[in-house]
């Protein structure tokens, strides 16, 4: 077609990642096929073949496309990390409620067909991550300002928050609400980590 440029190398590559993203949101992993991509990149099979011959390989490049591309926002500091945390799962579960249905719910078929489970998955999708994980910086902060005691701050409950949220998700697949929000962190995490009075 005249005008238009063919695209070569990195960036025909992270048109590819794109589609396959775009794709793999849009059907689920059941119904992602090389075809649908190809046809979502206005490109021939052969290209995407090329560089990913399986589907899952190319579901899970896409994944980690999006991990590297998506923008992980500020972590607030409102001088209270009770405050601090509610903002953060809040953001969390707005920008991760379609994610983590699309890995819990759509993704059944690819950790059949690959013998791999959605924390390997998740693993996947954290290790591309271009900045370290904001909750990690408020207990930082929070066991600097005497509000966390980090002697109980076990690699398990560190992780208590994240993984409410992303059983929240998963059972609703909708974004969780302020009261469950507010019953993670007031009933349950605080408590376990907060310095004793």
């Amino acid at each position: 077609m005249a005008g238009e440029t063919r695209r070569r190398g990195a960036v025909l590559e992270e048109a590819l990642l794109e589609a396959a993203w775009q794709e793999l949101i849009a059907v689920g992993y059941a119904r992602f096929t090389i075809e649908g991509v190809a046809a979502r990149a206005g490109t021939s099979r052969p290209v995407i073949y090329r560089r990913w011959p399986q589907r899952a390989e190319l579901a899970l490049a896409a994944l980690r496309h999006y991990g590297r591309n998506d923008p992980v926002p500020e972590v607030p500091d409102t001088g209270s990390f009770r405050e601090d945390l509610i903002l953060m799962l809040r953001d969390m579960s707005e920008r991760r409620s379609a994610l983590v249905a699309l890995l819990s719910v759509q993704m059944a078929e690819y950790f059949a067909e690959t013998g791999t489970t959605p924390a390997e998955l998740r693993e996947q999708f954290l290790a591309v991550r271009r900045r370290p994980f904001g909750f990690d910086r408020l207990l930082e902060r929070a066991v600097a300002r005497g509000e966390v005691d980090p002697h109980r701050l076990t690699p398990r409950i560190a992780a208590l928050p994240g993984d409410l949220l992303r059983h929240e998700l998963l059972m609703t697949l909708r974004p969780a609400s302020d009261e469950a929000i507010a019953e993670i962190v007031d009933d349950i995490f605080l408590p376990l980590v907060s310095q004793q009075r």
